[in-house]
């Protein structure tokens, strides 16, 4: 552990002095220079002393790569701890950096989205323009958070029943959360919360037939006598609403 850490003490004192070297307009010869110093290879000319110089930036490479993959995995862990304390907008900025770390993980991009679908309730309009243009610009990087997640893994069941709610009570496109609804519940055939969704999202796109039979799925899935009630109310709108539509 004590070797690990002095690791990343050396690595972050290479960044600092790299980056110092760079505002201070030094030129690339001389950091080159200090590199070789540093490694002790100047310019190798025999087989030997190439072979030699291979090996010592083999090891400096996977230094620095293990180096990276740690704080790639700080920025993940700094990540949840922002979001457990409801902290959305610096939960956002770490697990956007660990994406560069990590650009194939679905959920980082899953969590991006939960953390914009926050900031876009805590996006008013302080200037006082009538503009709407900062929630929605936070609720369409939420859906696009979503959307790679799902593209990533198909059958990540929670961004399925997230950009479903998105869809359904944040950008009020109920079409677009049906068929993602309905995946999620091909995947977890007893996810109560996503039959109420999809139920919704039938209801408000006249659909009241499938929103019938969605509140008996509830009926008949559910243990709670007060999600029951809730489902036997909403059945019962829907019974009515799909007789004044026909008639």
């Amino acid at each position: 552990m004590r070797k690990l850490t002095m690791l990343y003490c050396a690595v972050f004192l290479a960044v600092v002095t790299f980056a110092s070297c760079v505002s201070c307009g030094v030129s690339n010869k001389t950091i080159v220079r200090m590199q070789h110093l540093e490694e002790n290879v100047d310019h190798p000319t025999s087989i030997e002393e190439l072979k030699e110089a291979i090996a010592k930036y083999q090891k400096r490479v996977a230094d620095i790569q293990l180096a990276e993959t740690q704080v790639g995995i700080w920025y993940k862990i700094l990540g949840t701890r922002y979001l457990d304390n409801k902290m959305y907008g610096e939960a956002m900025k770490s697990f956007q950096s660990a994406l560069e770390y990590y650009p194939n993980n679905q959920n980082l991009y899953y969590w991006v989205g939960i953390c914009a679908g926050y900031m876009s309730h805590a996006a008013l309009d302080f200037e006082g323009t009538g503009s709407s243009t900062r929630k929605m610009n936070y609720l369409k990087l939420s859906e696009e958070a979503y959307k790679r997640a799902i593209e990533i893994e198909p059958r990540f069941a929670s961004a399925l029943y997230a950009i479903g709610v998105l869809y359904t009570f944040e950008l009020d496109e109920c079409e677009k959360a049906i068929p993602y609804l309905e995946t999620l519940l091909t995947i977890e055939k007893r996810h109560l919360d996503g039959m109420f969704v999809l139920a919704r999202a039938y209801y408000a796109t006249y659909q009241f037939d499938k929103a019938v039979e969605m509140y008996d799925r509830i009926i008949e899935t559910t243990k709670s006598a007060d999600t029951k009630a809730t489902a036997e109310e909403n059945k019962r709108t829907a019974l009515d609403a799909a007789y004044s539509y026909g008639n």
